[in-house]
């Protein structure tokens, strides 16, 4: 059982072993099935040391974010909410995950939705919403991982569906989808550029910066400034005392430069290992797709589409997080029961990925216009569910993401009407 869970956690040797499995299928060589397999891997761990290294610069930004502007509340991370989970429901969540891999398989070969889910660690953290959602009202193990499992195939591969229009028109081919599970709220993001469709041309990435600007026009050079900015903005907030303990032996004005530049880094590498592993595992899936699922696609983690508006990444990122801080402001005012703070590497990812599908429809208004949805709905969706999982010890964090919310206060409400 652990070393299935392990291996449905890993993408790489996921993606590694489809990768492989189609170029077999295809009659190739010795040589070359080992070349593919081995690049589809390496590819996908650059990827994904480039998103962990983002990641970690996000978290530092957020922890002086917070401490310097006075945020106190329930941070919105899958990550922390996961492992809490995971130590008081094991076995239900990872038989979940499992059955929820294998229905996706299913729900592919069967229906219309022809969308392979290959980003498993999201694939993980559904798993743990539903069966949270489940176990809160009393359903049995058995029951519990038959009705999540069936939930999370059938997600994994009609979710992406939504986004395939935009997926089209950002990629200009039907070759991969999307596989991350704020699928609803991209989708939404497209839609709401339409709303200012005949301003489509003038997209993030056509902006004439003037000559002092001229460094935006580097796409790398862009994001180390802003960086820079948000980096300082926030240490010199926080204070020396609360930047030292965090930057640990550097000096507290030298890791604000270092937080941001790292974080350039990160995604100078993630985008390399995009470009690397995307080629492969679209070559070798052409056969996969042929020989057991027709017309079949995988569907990927976001960073894939970061390369065709890299601009509208970063102008994303800035928009949902303004949306989840003036969330925040609402949450106080009104007295919520509990303050959702939304976490810097959520909206970056999240919400840049919005960015990218409302500017494809609506140029940069859209893509500002999306994205301050999407950073709107991360923030103020978790309210919902949080105190369900309170109810079941799990507190301090929560899922911010737009599908594990929508599906699972749908679960909840239909629980509590069966339960009436």
């Amino acid at each position: 059982m652990d070393f299935i869970i392990s291996f449905l956690s890993t993408p790489a040797i996921l993606l590694g072993l489809v990768a492989m499995v189609g170029l077999l299928a295809q009659k190739k060589s010795g040589p070359d099935v080992l070349t593919g397999t081995f690049k589809t891997v390496i590819g996908f761990v650059v990827f994904s040391s480039g998103g962990s290294i983002m990641t970690a610069a996000l978290q530092n930004f957020n922890t002086l974010f917070q401490k310097g502007f006075h945020l106190v509340g329930v941070v919105a991370s899958p990550e922390a909410a996961t492992a809490l989970a995971q130590s008081e429901f094991a076995f239900v969540t990872s038989c979940t995950l499992i059955l929820g891999f294998v229905m996706n398989l299913v729900v592919a070969r069967l229906t219309p939705f022809k969308n392979i889910f290959f980003t498993t660690g999201h694939s993980l953290f559904f798993a743990c919403v539903l069966s949270l959602v489940l176990k809160a009202h009393g359903v049995s193990d058995v029951t519990a991982i038959i009705s999540g499992g069936l939930i999370l195939g059938f997600c994994s591969a009609a979710l992406p569906q939504l986004c395939q229009p935009f997926m089209r028109k950002i990629t200009g081919s039907d070759a991969t989808a999307i596989g991350h599970f704020n699928m609803i709220g991209y989708a939404a993001s497209g839609y709401i550029g339409k709303l200012f469709k005949k301003h489509e041309q003038e997209t993030t990435e056509g902006f004439n910066f003037p000559g002092w600007l001229s460094i935006f026009r580097d796409f790398l050079m862009g994001v180390a400034v802003i960086m820079l900015l948000l980096f300082y903005l926030s240490a010199l907030k926080a204070g020396p005392a609360a930047t030292q303990e965090l930057a640990g032996d550097t000096h507290w004005l030298v890791f604000p430069f270092v937080q941001a530049f790292t974080f350039t880094a990160g995604m100078s590498i993630l985008m390399t290992g995009v470009r690397m592993f995307l080629a492969e595992i679209t070559a070798a899936f052409v056969s996969i797709s042929e020989k057991f699922i027709p017309n079949s696609r995988p569907a990927l983690d976001v960073p894939t589409v970061f390369p065709f508006a890299p601009t509208a990444v970063i102008i994303g990122f800035i928009s949902s997080y303004i949306a989840g801080l003036i969330a925040v402001f609402v949450m106080v005012v009104f007295k919520f029961p509990v303050i959702i703070i939304p976490a810097a590497h959520i909206c970056f990812f999240s919400g840049g990925t919005a960015a990218v599908f409302g500017n494809a429809t609506g140029g940069w208004r859209g893509a500002l216009a999306g994205s301050f949805i999407q950073g709107l709905l991360l923030a103020f969706l978790p309210v919902l569910l949080y105190p369900l999982y309170g109810s079941l010890g799990i507190e301090g964090s929560t899922f911010p993401n737009i599908d594990y919310n929508i599906v699972g206060n749908l679960l909840d409400f239909v629980l509590k009407v069966i339960g009436r």
